[in-house]
């Protein structure tokens, strides 16, 4: 009985992550796509690829600059 109650309550806590995780999946396969369409090298792309794990940073630091915080 404990042990459901837990259950539960841990589908409860993430019952409203589903949505975030598909937009940094489609965000990531994206960025793959963008990276390595435009690296002229292996390298360029292996970099590319590492971008793309890292894009939602490169958004966020370009709204920051933007707005001036």
């Amino acid at each position: 009985m404990e042990q459901e109650t837990k259950i539960k309550k841990c589908e409860k806590m993430n019952a409203g992550n589903a949505p975030a995780g598909a937009v940094y999946g489609f965000g990531f396969i994206g960025a793959v796509i963008y990276y390595l369409q435009h690296a002229d090298t292996f390298l360029a792309g292996a970099l590319g690829i590492l971008k793309a794990f890292a894009w939602p940073a490169f958004v966020v630091y370009k709204i920051f600059q933007y707005f001036g915080f």
